[in-house]
């Protein structure tokens, strides 16, 4: 079981967030759940942005009035005969605090102060956040609605909120019964998890790792064919994390499996045959195509039991089968990372 700070120290190099202050911030907290880890870093951040002043933007306004002001609508007055009222139709720019990033985040509030897994206590303070939001309204919200959101140099602090925002509104489902929201978690999901992880360890070697470049890098096959259009169908051979450092390469896969190891048809264990190829592959042609650099490769699984640290040399290249305790303290999972990378 990953502890919820684990996993969104994750999320936070994910989303290209993380700062050494963060694994203080919540590194006290006796694993909380991931609900009110979440609710937490919202009201604390919050509570900055109000100290601050919220973000205002410029809004058109619309409505109708007996003192005129900004641009008056013929169109609109003639065809409502609003002077027969007394009243002309204007149209007006307004700064107002009611912008989307703000309702996004004030939505998302409210939905967490619903959570029955989120503390009573933290309830009642997101309550009392969502109060002082004056000027806010509410939204409806939507996966289309989180990238409508555009942010500025100067509203960069919006930034991690909405990362959060977007997290919770794909976690925080309705109870199948029509009762109050349940929070699915993230780490019970396999595909959601495996993206993460690569994610996740994409960021982590690219701030950590100093001096080195690292990406997933597209690479071209090493072959030919009768036609162009033959190669055309060949699969794209596309790297989880190449790390290129001075005189060397190493290609990490990440695989987020339960297990390194597949049972064969006698019942023995054997490391899953179709990772070791793939990584083959990658390492076949990096080779070909930087045969000065000493070329290294990692399967890197997430620890599940005994941890594994295997070495093979395979067609003279150095493979490496690993794990990491994802259950452990932050600081042994940041030097392992680093000691299996270095």
């Amino acid at each position: 079981m990953i502890p919820a700070r684990n996993l969104y120290y994750m999320l936070l190099y994910a989303w290209g967030h993380f700062r050494a202050s963060d694994v203080h911030s919540v590194g006290d907290d006796d694993s909380p759940n991931l609900p009110s880890l979440l609710a937490r870093v919202l009201v604390d951040r919050t509570h900055r942005l109000l100290r601050q002043g919220i973000d205002r933007g410029y809004l058109e306004i619309r409505e109708d009035t007996r003192r005129p002001r900004g641009r008056l609508c013929i169109d609109e007055i003639v065809k409502r005969q609003t002077l027969r009222r007394g009243l002309a139709v204007c149209e007006f720019d307004e700064l107002t605090p009611d912008v989307l990033h703000n309702r996004i985040l004030l939505e998302t509030l409210i939905r967490l102060a619903g959570n029955d897994r989120v503390d009573r206590c933290l309830r009642h303070e997101l309550m009392l956040t969502v109060k002082r939001m004056g000027g806010v309204s509410r939204v409806r919200l939507t996966s289309d609605l989180f990238r409508r959101v555009q942010l500025s140099r100067n509203t960069s602090q919006y930034g991690l909120l909405m990362h959060i925002c977007e997290l919770l509104f794909h976690e925080l489902m309705p109870d199948a019964a029509g009762g109050p929201r349940r929070f699915q978690s993230i780490a019970d999901d396999q595909v959601r998890m495996s993206a993460l992880f690569e994610e996740f360890l994409r960021r982590f070697y690219h701030r950590e790792l100093e001096g080195a470049g690292v990406q997933a890098e597209i690479m071209a096959w090493d072959a030919a064919a009768s036609t162009v259009s033959d190669l055309a169908h060949l699969p794209v051979m596309k790297t989880d994390i190449t790390i290129r450092s001075p005189g060397r390469v190493m290609v990490v896969d990440a695989k987020y499996y339960p297990s390194h190891l597949v049972k064969n048809q006698f019942g023995g264990e054997r490391l899953i045959p179709a990772h070791l190829y793939q990584l083959s592959t990658y390492l076949a042609h990096v080779s070909t195509r930087t045969p000065d650099l000493r070329v290294l490769g990692m399967l890197l699984y997430p620890q599940n039991g005994e941890p594994v640290n295997l070495n093979y040399l395979l067609l003279g290249q150095s493979l490496r089968i690993a794990t990491v305790n994802l259950a452990d303290e932050w600081r042994d999972i940041h030097d392992h990372l680093l000691a299996l990378a270095q």
